[in-house]
């Protein structure tokens, strides 16, 4: 699609989203002013975030937050869903995974990494209850029972955990209380899918000590069948039907709030994980030459001839201590944490039996965590109150030290091939070191100015501890076996909030990140030297507005960016398929985010979110390896290409100077709305529903006829009652209630495809008490 394209549907789709929200403010101004006649209540209440480290109403937060209420997200998750559910239900905000539930991958504003490597660093962090989940394992923790979720756009340097160029995804869970009250939701569908979470908590010795126990629990059956009739080199059985796809979540966490006496608090979490399931299905040569088209490809078979039917599992384990004291005006937190996780997930990498396609390369891998150990230690100082004139300052330290493994082929099989040296063991560590403050001062009643700083510490290094030898127990490995990177550098934002009135505020921002330098060591598995990318800076602008119209029935709120990332680090494949780090110069977007929530009467809510976004890699010298399989070329390459030698082969690569990034959809929109029918009783009959709509999204550094996916949509449904007060609610629901078989990501030497989840058909029981 070329720029003028782009730019055009861009503004179209702007202009048609301009004229509905205009249209549904002139039908909210009638409703609102029937509503106010009538006597009704304006239903939108004030939204409190966090999203600078202290509670404030959203609407007077100088950059871009998205709320998503723990209801919502609790309803996204009744078909069995985890926390990529999020992925369309907020403008800007893209989810996915290659590698099953343990491993998602976020991308804001079209900023992420689509790096496979169990040591990858992101651009997007995810902080639960004040603490960073740095390990891409770690960031796959489930979140229940939880209260709201934040989602912090652009870059994020001041004041939260680490580093992070793209923003934050922020989960704070349900906190005890010094009343006894509890909730909790059940929920059975299609597939043996259940999901139980709930919370229940209250004083143990009143004002003093509370405590709250949550948990989740959820399951599918598996319901992929493996076709394979053939002879399995490793053992796997097959064919078998219902074979994968299925899953087992067990979560629980523990909060004990010491409260002895008015000034000080202490909360101290502690929460653990079981969890067992299946690794990314990869369907082989779904995808055709010349064609996007995966409609012949069935979704519930596979036919994998090794890797054991693709199992994965994970143990996790974490505690937390966060302790306030107010001196009077001032606030001392202290945030104590530790992480740890442990397990493995193995795959059939090709996706399919080589056999079946006559050839003679198979492919299955392994990864393993041994052992992560993450502490975090986060102190700051911060003005209390509200004063014209707030201040905070602090520092953090982040320790994170693993031991992983990553086991190829051959040392797998039981044949003649069978090689037991065929894996490496890799030590990575990760320090940082943070001092950051901020200031926020009131120059006039209508006009908030907001400055932040931070300078910050980031090394890295990594070890090889094993090398992938030969069968005899020969070294062949002849690359670097230790790598240490280091950077410090500066992150700031300065921002101003204008009250134009007590319903219309506008704001605008800067924002400069940084993410550290990062290593690649998976690579030396098939005895190829370690990669890295030096440290990627960004600089960011963004301006918008936000309001609560027509008697507080409709909150818009929108912002339009432009930012540039400096030496951005990228990935590419090497010819064993295998995640290569590297530098291109830069990469540019710019974009729009919008989002209503319109209240026409009290028994109608209609939520619509829009974002845009134009993203380009700008660098003419740097070229990305493509589609190959036994030295041809398999996919349409649409760019300019050259052909070098790899390893003393003849290997294409395609020129990306232009391209959008990797998982940055050009445009998507999210709907959702619920419609009460009162009742005698008081309670509510009630339906509601949820849509995402996504646009042409690449999935690879190059552009090609097959590897990316356009218009794509799915839907959910909701039809039940809710009692008086909303004491409890039963209903019937449908997630991807129409089925849509999207491509969610492929597998490029393979054509092979990666699909979202199927239909999920059920019923949910919720509830709550106090």
């Amino acid at each position: 699609m070329s720029k003028s394209t782009v730019a055009k549907s861009s503004l179209l789709f702007g202009a048609a989203i301009g004229a509905l929200f205009c249209s549904a403010g002139a039908f909210a101004q009638d409703a609102a002013a029937s509503s106010a006649q009538q006597g009704e209540e304006a239903p939108l209440g004030d939204i409190v975030v966090t999203a600078e480290r202290r509670p404030e109403s959203l609407q007077k937060v100088p950059l871009s937050v998205a709320v998503v209420s723990g209801d919502a997200l609790r309803s996204y998750q009744t078909g069995g869903d985890d926390i990529l559910s999020l992925a369309g239900r907020v403008p800007g905000l893209y989810a996915e995974t290659t590698t099953g539930r343990i491993f998602p991958r976020f991308y804001i504003r079209g900023l992420g990494n689509i790096d496979f490597y169990l040591g990858a660093s992101q651009p997007v962090s995810i902080i639960q209850d004040d603490v960073v989940l740095e390990h891409v394992v770690l960031k796959s923790n489930p979140v229940f029972d939880v209260a709201q979720t934040e989602v912090l756009r652009g870059p994020q340097g001041s004041l939260f955990g680490r580093n992070t160029t793209a923003g934050i995804i922020k989960f704070d869970t349900i906190k005890p209380t010094q009343e006894f009250e509890g909730r909790g939701q059940f929920s059975y569908g299609s597939y043996n899918t259940v999901t139980a979470d709930a919370g229940v908590g209250g004083p143990i010795v009143k004002d003093l000590l509370a405590f709250r126990v949550s948990a989740l629990y959820q399951h599918r059956d598996n319901w992929v069948d493996n076709t394979f009739t053939g002879t399995s080199a490793d053992g796997t059985v097959s064919p078998k039907k219902d074979a994968m796809g299925g899953f087992d979540e067990r979560d629980i966490r523990l909060q004990l709030l010491f409260t002895p006496g008015d000034r000080f608090s202490v909360n101290v979490s502690a929460h653990a994980r079981d969890y067992r399931g299946t690794s990314t299905l990869f369907h082989r040569a779904a995808l055709k030459k010349g064609s996007n088209d995966v409609s012949a490809e069935p979704r519930d078979k596979v036919a994998f001839d090794e890797a054991m039917n693709n199992p994965q599992a994970y143990k996790t384990y974490g505690e937390s201590v966060r302790a306030a004291y107010d001196f009077g005006g001032v606030v001392l937190t202290s945030i104590s944490a530790y992480e740890t996780t442990s397990g493995f997930s193995r795959g059939d990498t090709d996706g399919g039996a080589a056999v079946n396609f006559r050839d003679t390369n198979s492919g299955q891998s392994q990864g393993n965590v041994r052992k992560l150990d993450q502490f975090t230690q986060e102190v700051r100082l911060a003005s209390d109150g509200d004063s014209r004139f707030k201040w905070q300052i602090g520092g953090m330290y982040f320790d994170s030290r693993d031991i992983t493994e990553f086991y190829q082929r051959t040392y797998f099989l039981n044949t003649a091939d069978y090689n037991p040296n065929n894996w490496v063991r890799l030590h990575d560590v990760n320090t940082s070191w943070a001092a950051f403050g901020q200031v926020s001062y009131e120059i006039l009643p209508s006009l908030t100015i907001t400055a932040g700083g931070r300078v910050t510490e980031d090394k890295k290094t990594t070890q090889l501890l094993k090398t992938a030898d030969k069968p005899n127990g020969a070294v062949t490995y002849g690359g670097r076996r230790f790598v240490e990177l280091k950077d410090t550098q500066p992150s700031w934002d300065v921002s101003a909030l204008y009250q134009i009135n007590p319903d219309v505020s506008v704001y605008a921002r800067i924002a400069r990140g940084f993410r550290g330098p990062t290593i690649q060591g998976r690579s030396a598995v098939f005895n190829s030297d370690f990669t890295t990318a030096n440290s990627e800076t960004i600089l960011s602008w963004e301006a918008g507005f936000k309001s609560n119209l027509f008697n507080n029935r409709l909150r818009l709120n929108a912002t339009a960016f432009t930012y540039t990332v400096n030496d951005i680090q990228l990935n590419g494949n090497d010819a064993n398929g295998s995640s290569v780090l590297f530098n291109a110069d830069k990469a540019k977007a710019y974009g729009l985010e919008a989002e209503a929530d319109w209240h026409p009467t009290s028994n109608l809510s209609l939520g619509l979110g829009l974002s845009l976004l134009h993203s380009e890699i700008k660098d003419k010298r740097v070229y990305a390896q493509v589609c190959a399989l036994n030295k041809v070329v398999v996919c349409t390459v649409q760019n300019p290409t050259v052909t070098a030698p790899v390893f003393g082969t003849p290997t294409v690569f395609a020129k990306i100077d232009g391209q959008p990034l990797p998982n940055a959809p050009e445009y998507t929109v999210n709907f959702n709305g619920r419609y009460d029918v009162p009742l005698g009783n008081g309670g509510k009959a009630f339906i509601s529903t949820d849509w995402n709509l996504q646009g042409y999204t690449n999935f690879v550094l190059y552009k090609t006829k097959e590897f990316y996916s356009n218009g794509t949509f799915e839907g959910g449904l909701k039809i039940g009652y809710s009692a008086p007060g909303g004491a409890y609610e039963v209903a019937l629901f449908g997630r991807n209630i129409t089925n849509e078989k999207n491509l969610k990501g492929v597998i490029e030497n393979y054509m092979a495809a990666v699909f979202n989840e199927p239909r999920v058909i059920g019923i949910s029981v919720s509830g709550k008490f106090r």
